[in-house]
């Protein structure tokens, strides 16, 4: 028999695009279905480990990619709202929560697949309505998938009467230790575990490839699919590196357990096939789905080990801290209210520390354009946020018991005090978002301008600090401090608008590098702004004078 290897290849990786295509479609279809609700998923109900294994399961299975609730994950525990032991569970539920890929392939509706993309693109070109786009959005996936998989699975067939490929099978089928080695590169490289289960599902069921080669290579892709995780930490903060190297661990374990045993576990596969008479593809779904949550059950006793273990893999302090509120106790609230406060004010000390740090990467990126400060500061500011939320939530919470005249004044400040910080994590957010859209366009600022920038730039974080400072120790004269500060950086702005006006007129300066400049000033006076209100309310004084925007 002739094989057209130009049709073959052609086939097999236009039928792998279709694939992916579908994967990430029907991923985004159930993600916008569910609701951007995912990240909310991860903070909240990653309590202990099990509970972080329910919440993989869940998003993974609404994203379709344990890589990428593995990436949202690693995000989480590099801004500091997740810690290790969390990420762990959460990890090994997104290992078990995208077993749901294979089983859905092994539903084997592949003769379907184009009157399914139809009715998807049915639903996405001729309704307005978003709910309706959403689920078509689904279909459309869900029917790509499978017209992949049918594409891949036409373009294998010929390969059986290729003796180098028959002679590759036999080797993968005596070497599990190879077979699993290639399933790991092959994954490594398509960088989607469900697309090479996939692929594996069509080798088993056209009889490519027997159950003594497919269930290591199917241990091999579990290895592979880590490595998503792994270029994601890639820069990041040492506990996001931790988190990914856990990934790789966990998987890693995994095989070596399960090549070990591999003759009663191909025994049981096979016994299941035979019993619940399962078809080739359901069969490989099912040994996937046992190994993930067999390999969670056996490790999830040991998360505290295995976060043991990876520190000590990586070592050393992580520059950014935990940022998840730690004082907070509902319980408190009822038992002792002014402890309460008192709790509440160390959390908006914190926040505003945050701030602070923020600061500080924002100018660190306007100087280096280094993109690690931008990402850091990206971070901290989604720390701002969570804090808001938190610290807002639990000040809401204190104002339904009876508070003392004193206690109510206080109350309110703190209330204030957490808006002014949280304007300002969105103001230096601002200022990269500048920075970016200056790289992006390669618009150049004058060296005057940059020392222009970077004097006002200290001087608004030192306003910053001293304010948090007045507050954490309701310090009148250094609240003192910062008022007069804040005068001298609106005089600044002022000096600096007039010498960059100056500085278009000579030609010196773009209009372009003008719109930048101009603006990065404009959130730094508004950054002041935000300090002087917090060391208002420490000193007394009204604060509608200045802007709270």
């Amino acid at each position: 028999m002739d094989i057209n290897i130009q049709e073959l290849i052609f086939s097999f990786i236009g039928g792998l695009g279709i694939f992916l295509f579908g994967i990430k479609t029907m991923g985004d279809g159930l993600q916008k279905s569910a609701g951007d609700k995912l990240r909310d998923i991860l903070d909240k109900f990653t309590t202990n480990p099990l509970m972080g294994v329910l919440a993989g399961i869940i998003v993974t299975v609404l994203i379709q990619s344990s890589s990428g609730t593995t990436v949202i994950t690693v995000s989480l525990v590099s801004a500091g709202f997740m810690t290790l032991r969390q990420a762990i569970g959460v990890i090994m539920g997104a290992n078990i929560g995208t077993t749901v890929t294979a089983f859905i392939i092994g539903l084997d509706v592949g003769a379907y697949s184009l009157p399914i993309l139809a009715v998807g693109a049915l639903m996405l070109f001729f309704f307005k309505n978003k709910k309706i786009n959403n689920v078509g959005q689904i279909f459309f996936g869900f029917g790509a998938l499978f017209y992949g998989l049918e594409l891949m699975s036409g373009a294998m067939k010929p390969l059986r009467s290729l003796d180098a490929f028959h002679d590759l099978t036999v080797q993968l089928s005596d070497s599990p230790i190879l077979a699993a080695v290639a399933g790991t590169l092959f994954t490594v490289v398509v960088q989607s575990s469900s697309a090479t289960i996939g692929i594996l599902q069509g080798l088993y069921t056209e009889g490519l490839v027997d159950l003594q080669a497919a269930l290591p290579i199917l241990f091999g892709d579990n290895i592979g699919t880590t490595i998503t995780a792994v270029l994601a930490s890639i820069g990041a903060s040492i506990a996001a590196r931790r988190a990914a190297a856990t990934h790789v661990l966990f998987n890693l374990i995994g095989t070596v357990i399960f090549l070990i045993l591999l003759l009663p576990y191909t025994a049981l596969v096979s016994w299941m096939q035979a019993t619940w008479d399962l078809n080739p593809s359901m069969t490989i779904a099912f040994a996937h789905g046992t190994f993930n949550i067999t390999n969670t059950l056996i490790q999830l006793p040991f998360v505290a080990l295995l976060a043991w273990i990876v520190t000590k893999l990586i070592p050393g302090q992580d520059k950014i801290a935990d940022f998840n509120v730690k004082t907070l106790d509902p319980v408190i609230i009822q038992q002792s209210p002014s402890v309460a406060l008192g709790n509440a004010k160390q959390e908006v000390v914190r926040m505003g520390e945050v701030a602070v740090q923020g600061l500080e990467e924002t100018s660190q990126y306007l100087q280096t354009k280094q993109k690690k400060h931008a990402d850091t500061a990206y971070q901290l500011e989604e720390a701002i946020n969570n804090f808001d939320r938190k610290i807002m939530e639990y000040l809401v919470q204190i104002s339904a018991e009876s508070l003392s005249a004193q206690e109510s004044e206080e109350h309110s400040a703190l209330i204030d005090a957490v808006s002014d910080i949280e304007r300002i994590g969105d103001h230096f957010e601002n200022i990269i978002e500048l920075i970016e859209y200056q790289q992006t366009n390669k618009v150049k600022i004058s060296s005057s301008a940059m020392e222009d920038l970077t004097n006002m730039f200290l001087l608004t974080t030192d306003t910053v600090r001293d304010a948090m400072l007045a507050l954490q120790n309701n310090d009148k004269d250094q609240a003192k401090v910062v008022v007069d500060q804040e005068t001298k950086i609106d005089m600044l702005e002022r000096k600096l608008r007039k010498q960059h006006i100056q500085r278009l007129t000579e030609g010196s300066c773009s209009g372009q590098s003008g719109i930048v400049f101009i603006d990065i000033i404009s959130n730094l006076e508004r950054i002041g702004d935000h300090a002087v209100n917090i060391a208002e309310a420490v000193l007394g004084e009204s604060k509608h004078m200045h802007v709270l925007n």
